[in-house]
């Protein structure tokens, strides 16, 4: 390989200032693969200096490595001097700025680099490490949630609303403003002074026109900063949205459970990479838990409480043996390719990922295809590209329980969310914690019974004290779980909130409270795909997918309703106060803390039928803040910042009495 003239220039700019010894040639031989990372590891000082090389030129938008090859260095050094100081550094963005117009100054608060992993393994360590600190603040680690979103691989800045900074060195940055009076958006549809995120830039939009001007988008992130005048081509990709600044808070992403953790990054990953236009290179995990945060803390390279899932992007081409469909515990059906066992990344592979069926239809990925396989950090390696197609066969039936599937976008699924065994457990947990009035029966609970059989919510309504020691929970645990049986089905539920425990697809808890706005709950099953598009917000596709799901459902769901459940019915549109009369049509109302008057959720399906808007968090766009006893003080600070109207529970009531 040869060095461009801007990548020599980068070179010989660090080298006078770092003072290195590595030469040019040095580096060309690293950057080719011709020294070898044993011959590296023997001299660590080289190593050291051919990492802050690449790092620098990567960050200036002229790449001389992969990623994967400067993690896997990055990773060695590691092991040869684990408490180096370099190691505990936040990598700079290496701006391309004129230093001498640029002058350096505090961040509003530090940006961290992320913590990376490779393996699930490490994953699970991580994981782990999150319940040991949840035990020790006494938190019970079945509700400990993690927010996943794509990891950006863009230019890093801070946003405090006035100004915009690089990330600098962590602690001290450059103020780089003059970006958002060229026309620099913010991303999503934010607002401005949402904190840390990336300037980066439409994957699309820079294939279609600027690829054939530019070798990468870094390049383009570069350009955006320096304050000289710009080219035109990067001032239309700014002024077309094209560029953007993506603040990390907004950023799309599943808040999920410990035990869903690895479930998705192995099943749906791909989906959440893929649902946003900008070049990613992993994903970020962090617990949502602020006291778990708070007592983590960080370290001067990394917060504790979050990590990075990279892949290491090894590549073969393969023969697809056949494509069998499995069926995941959400009733996704995901085909996965048996392939030609073959070495990659040290390790024989003999299946790998095809991610999902539209994908395997628009690729045809088939028994006889020769495939693109690159072993990611996941746990089974996935397909990139099809090199040679062949003609791929779907799925009629579900391959747990030969049920037959329907379609929703590119995913095949299974409805029977009930009895089909490799939805069974899921199911379970679902149903309890969507209902919500049976404690003890969450994750762990239904694990145990779901080993010992107990696999159909009303087999286990009519477990006794004796039945559940019989399984291995102590006397004092199985009275309190027969208890919370019998209360579970005394105390008053929500209909929407019943129906939607069976997990019946596209039928969550808004979709239901939709339908029950119009029709009772002991009629939705005589309910056909026309009478749901009647109602606004279902389409034909949803709705035939909910009415093959009730259908699926519909013995399981009365079986369990005459066991007694108190059911409270929703108040229908035609019995609601007149809209026109109603003080709160049209308001977005957030209600916070406990409530005297009744759950919560009561209050907020109650506005609903006046014609008003609820949320869970208070935004400029809140008209009022119903606030119970111990509201959080964040949301009290959000509606004064905001200029909402905040309303004790009392004055809420009186208002919409008017």
């Amino acid at each position: 390989m040869s060095f461009t003239e801007k990548q020599l220039e980068l070179i010989d700019t660090f080298q006078k200032t770092e003072k290195t010894t590595l030469s040019p040639n040095e580096t060309i031989s690293i950057a080719e693969g011709k020294t070898t990372v044993e011959e590296l590891k023997a001299s660590s000082n080289k190593l050291l200096n051919f990492l802050l090389i690449a790092n620098t030129l990567y960050r200036s938008g002229y790449p001389i490595i992969t990623d994967q090859y400067y993690d896997i260095l990055h990773a060695n050094f590691a092991v040869i001097h684990p408490n180096h100081p370099f190691l505990s550094k936040v990598e700079p963005e290496a701006e391309a700025l004129s230093n001498d117009n640029y002058r350096k100054v505090l961040l509003p608060q530090r940006m961290l680099s992320t913590e990376k992993a490779y393996r699930p393994e490490d994953i699970d360590k991580w994981l782990k490490r999150i319940e040991k600190c949840a035990e020790t603040l006494d938190i019970n680690s079945n509700t400990i949630t993690f927010k996943i979103t794509p990891k950006l691989d863009g230019f890093a800045a801070f946003d405090d609303g006035d100004h915009l900074y690089t990330r600098g060195d962590g602690i001290k940055g450059t103020d780089i403003s003059h970006v958002f009076k060229r026309g620099l958006d913010v991303a999503a549809g934010a607002e401005r002074g949402m904190g840390a995120g990336e300037i980066v830039i439409s994957k699309s939009y820079f294939d279609k026109h600027l690829s054939n001007l530019y070798e990468n988008t870094r390049n383009i992130q570069a350009s955006i900063l320096a304050e000289k005048e710009m080219d035109d081509s990067i001032l239309t990709a700014i002024q077309k949205g094209a560029a953007v600044f993506y603040p990390f808070a907004s950023l799309p992403g599943p808040t999920v459970d410990r035990q869903q953790v690895m479930d998705y990054l192995q099943d749906t990953a791909d989906d959440l990479r893929d649902s946003i236009d900008y070049d990613t290179d992993g994903l970020i995990l962090e617990t949502t838990d602020e006291r778990i945060k708070t007592t983590l803390g960080s370290t001067r390279h990394h917060h504790r409480w979050q990590i990075a899932f990279k892949e290491n992007t090894e590549f073969s081409i393969v023969e697809v043996v056949s494509v069998e469909p499995n069926t995941a515990r959400t009733g996704r059906i995901t085909p996965v390719a048996h392939i030609v066992p073959t070495k990659l990344s040290g390790a024989t592979i003999s299946k790998a990922t095809a991610h999902h069926y539209g994908l395997v239809k628009k690729l045809g990925i088939a028994k006889g295809a020769k495939v693109k396989l690159v072993r990611s950090g996941l746990v089974i390696p996935k397909i990139v590209e099809v090199v040679s197609p062949k003609q791929p066969v779907f799925p009629s039936t579900c391959p747990s329980c030969h049920l037959p599937v329907t379609w929703d976008g590119d995913n095949i699924y299974c409805t029977n969310s009930l009895h089909c065994p490799a939805q069974a457990e899921n199911s379970l947990i679902h149903f309890f914690k969507t209902l919500g009035t049976a404690d003890g029966f969450g994750p762990s609970c239904i694990a145990t019974l779901y080993k010992n059989n107990y696999r159909d919510i009303f087999g286990i309504y009519h477990l006794t004290k004796n039945d559940f020691e019989a399984i291995g929970f102590g006397p004092k645990v199985s009275a309190n779980l027969e208890k919370n049986l019998l209360l579970s089905r005394q105390r008053d539920v929500e209909d929407w909130r019943f129906l939607a425990a069976f997990g019946i697809r596209h039928l969550g808890t808004g979709n239901s409270e939709r339908i029950l706005l119009h029709h009772d709950l002991d009629n939705i099953f005589t309910l056909t795909t026309a009478d749901l598009q009647q109602i606004e917000g279902f389409a034909l596709k949803s709705s035939d997918i909910i009415i093959s799901g009730l259908k699926a459902a519909q013995k399981d769901f009365f079986s369990v309703l005459n066991l007694g459940f108190q059911i409270d019915k929703t108040q229908k549109t035609t019995e609601a106060s007149p809209l026109t009369d109603s003080p709160i049509q049209g308001k977005l109302i957030v209600f916070s803390g406990a409530m005297k008057s009744g759950p919560r959720s009561k209050l907020e399906s109650n506005a609903k039928t006046l014609g008003a808007k609820t949320g869970k968090s208070v935004t400029s766009k809140t008209d009022y803040l119903v606030a119970g006893e111990k509201t959080g003080q964040n949301k009290m600070r959000a509606a004064e910042k905001n200029g909402v109207t905040i309303l004790k529970e009392e004055d809420y009531l009186q208002l919409i009495s008017k």
